[in-house]
């Protein structure tokens, strides 16, 4: 056995074990004898030194003090920090809140809305696809004479975090009605057709408005969008300042892809306004596509599947 203390016994208890076998003088395991007192001995019967450590003690038979617990207000800037470097992350990468200033998407959009765009996809190589109203940044001085705002300090800190719309990046928000290698057309009052096929708009144009403006100024027109661009459209036709419009800036309307922030999927404010935005049917129509859709699109999933069992597969072989 391990550590037996044998302590030394008084001459009677010589007298007893002389002559025996010297093996016979060692007590039996369960019964262990120790030195000087009882005190030693463990509750299983196994010797331990002089002095125990017992519930609530520290070593040497100190008294252990209780640990108190950190005070809230300690640790509320800790919550608070934690929480402020979450939803900059949240807004860097995944989703951010716009504000809807105008009435170019009407009805789709109302002015003031608040609405959430995905900003993950685009990290997976997908695309804006034809029908989706998306987030861009302004591609050339678009936003030329509109009013801007002058934010306070603390409007500017809630919007670098992304809890308010940013009063100062120059923003727009349409409908993708086009796609690289796609044809687009109006003529007359419409329909507006997409690589000859004429789409079907009554459900998201502006009640009262033709799908195309007939004027000198852009509303007429035959374009074809160039790869890694889009062309985009407002939903109120005659009061949307869009592609058509544009036609003579350095992209000639057009809107690349590298300016695309994120598609707009929901109305989040106000409660009652609360809704998704999603493709409409018409685009779905078949012959529409000049060209197979992009591969990215299916790959984000995938990307996302892979992100998910990667982390388990290594904790699989770390048990096995």
């Amino acid at each position: 056995m391990g550590d037996v203390a044998v302590g030394a016994r008084s001459g009677h208890d010589g007298e007893e074990h002389r002559g025996r076998p010297a093996e016979s003088a060692v007590p039996a395991a369960d019964s262990a004898v120790t030195s000087g007192s009882d005190s030693g001995t463990a509750e299983d019967g196994r010797v331990t030194g002089e002095h125990t450590t017992g519930e609530g003690q520290g070593p040497g038979g100190t008294a252990r003090t209780p640990k108190k617990p950190r005070s809230f207000w300690k640790e509320l800037p800790i919550l608070i920090g934690i929480a402020l470097v979450l939803a900059l992350l949240i807004k860097t990468f995944l989703v951010q809140a716009f504000s809807i200033p105008s009435d170019s998407m009407q009805n789709t959009l109302q002015q003031g809305d608040r609405v959430l765009v995905d900003k993950l996809t685009p990290w997976f190589g997908s695309e804006p696809e034809r029908g989706e109203v998306v987030v861009f940044h302004d591609p050339d001085n678009w936003l030329a004479g509109e009013p801007t705002t002058d934010p306070n300090a603390l409007q500017t800190f809630l919007s670098w975090i992304g809890l308010m719309p940013s009063a100062e990046e120059k923003d727009l928000i349409k409908r993708v009605i086009g796609v690289g290698g796609d044809t687009i057309e109006c003529k007359n009052t419409g329909p507006l057709t997409v690589n000859g096929k004429a789409l079907n708009e009554q459900d998201y144009v502006y009640a009262g408005n033709t799908p195309c403006s007939v004027d000198d100024q852009g509303g007429q027109f035959k374009v074809k969008v160039p790869k890694g661009y889009i062309w985009v459209m407002g939903d109120h036709r005659q009061n949307s300042r869009d592609s058509r419009y544009n036609q003579a800036d350095k992209n000639h309307g057009m809107v690349p892809v590298k300016d695309v922030v994120g598609r707009a999927v929901v109305v989040a404010w106000p409660v009652n306004r609360w809704a998704t935005l999603p493709v409409p049917d018409t685009f779905d129509q078949p012959g529409l596509s000049a060209q197979p859709a992009a591969a990215g699109l299916t790959v984000a999933p995938q990307g996302i599947a892979l992100l998910g069992v990667v982390p388990v597969v290594l904790w699989r072989r770390r048990k096995q």
